[in-house]
């Protein structure tokens, strides 16, 4: 008898309310937009660019964007995760800084180091020492709401940085789309969630995964998402899991699953993207002809929505519940990151 990942089983193990954070996906979208607009942010022309600044749950935004405007492209996206700015970074440049507590230390470092080359700043955050120096510096702050972990705020990551990019002449975001995205989540977070069927795709999904190691990898647009499914795995459910983007995964990772079995239960997760064309659909069918004999579970995933951001949040949301509904079947709860806590720790004392 399969075990229930209804509320109440859910509610045993998620103690910090993750769920509701997670289901409330396009209300935070419709919140980040109203947040980007009440900041005012002043006329900004970035010729040569936008960089985004962000680690883990705060930097997931900044890739999830450039996925989502990456056909529309008008000048260079690029991401920076670590305590600099790339070196070409210059005046012609735009920064946005995300950091969801504004204590993390390799933003702000990287906010200091734009500071430096001339480029023009933003900063994206609840507060913490990021905010305290961009009002000192009098650089617009986009504030976002306390009480979240940093990984649940990703609608808000991903729509202040959609909003950035068009407010610097980087790419055209069209709010109509992504208020249109905001509706989706919050359809299928009626159908994936709790109170939907037990055979809802969500819960599927992770009684599919649970006992496996998944290797997720992603097409196109679903390429970034993939990296986000690896993460809520690994932060939300504390199991190991990995990414891979394709093409470039068919020319080396999967000579790996050649005995994949040896090692362990990996479970193959293909992330599809229409837009990617008979061609990609070609090349994912034949991954899964190749990976499928050695392992675990193979399971090939279709976005919903018909436009690139709604697609997006759709697939997002579906790997932030399948985290959660893992987590609920290992008894894990969702809260606990004391790896992450002890390493910060570990790096402060020094």
């Amino acid at each position: 008898m399969r075990s229930s990942l209804g509320r109440t089983a859910v509610a045993a193990v998620d103690t910090s309310g993750q769920m509701a954070d997670i289901l409330d996906l396009g209300t935070h979208i419709r919140d980040a937009l109203w947040r980007v607009e009440a900041a005012a942010l002043p006329p900004v022309e970035a010729p040569d660019g936008l960089v985004v600044a962000g680690m883990g749950g705060s930097g997931i935004g900044g890739s999830l964007a450039r996925a989502v405007l990456w056909p529309a492209l008008e000048r260079p996206f690029a991401l920076a995760g670590d305590y600099d700015v790339p070196p070409w970074t210059g005046p012609g440049h735009a920064v946005l800084c995300a950091s969801y507590s504004g204590d993390t230390e390799e933003t702000v470092a990287a906010y200091d180091a734009a500071g430096e080359r001339g480029s023009v700043r933003f900063a994206a955050t609840s507060g913490g020492e990021l905010a305290a120096r961009a009002r000192r510096d009098g650089v617009p702050v986009i504030p976002l709401p306390g009480g979240f972990q940093p990984r649940a705020a990703v609608g808000y990551g991903l729509t202040v940085a959609l909003e950035v990019a068009a407010h610097t002449g980087v790419a055209r975001a069209d709010r109509a789309e992504i208020e249109a995205a905001a509706a989706l989540a919050e359809e299928l977070a009626a159908e994936w969630g709790p109170d939907g069927p037990e055979d809802g795709e969500a819960k599927r999904l992770a009684r599919s995964l649970h006992g496996t190691i998944p290797v997720v990898m992603g097409l196109g647009l679903a390429a970034a998402v993939a990296y986000r499914w690896k993460s809520q795995i690994n932060e939300n459910s504390k199991a190991p899991a990995f990414s891979a983007a394709l093409p470039e995964a068919g020319h080396n990772e999967i000579a790996g699953w050649a005995d994949a079995g040896q090692f362990g239960r990996f479970a193959a997760v293909f992330l599809e993207d229409p837009e990617a064309g008979e061609r990609g659909a070609r090349r994912v069918a034949l991954t899964v002809d190749i990976v499928a004999g050695e392992a675990a579970t193979v399971e090939r995933i279709a976005p919903r929505g018909e436009t690139r951001v709604e697609r997006l949040v759709s697939l997002v949301l579906l790997g932030d519940l399948v985290s959660l509904y893992l987590a609920v079947l290992r008894g894990a709860d969702p809260i606990d990151t004391a790896p992450i806590d002890r390493l910060k720790a570990g790096l402060a004392s020094r």
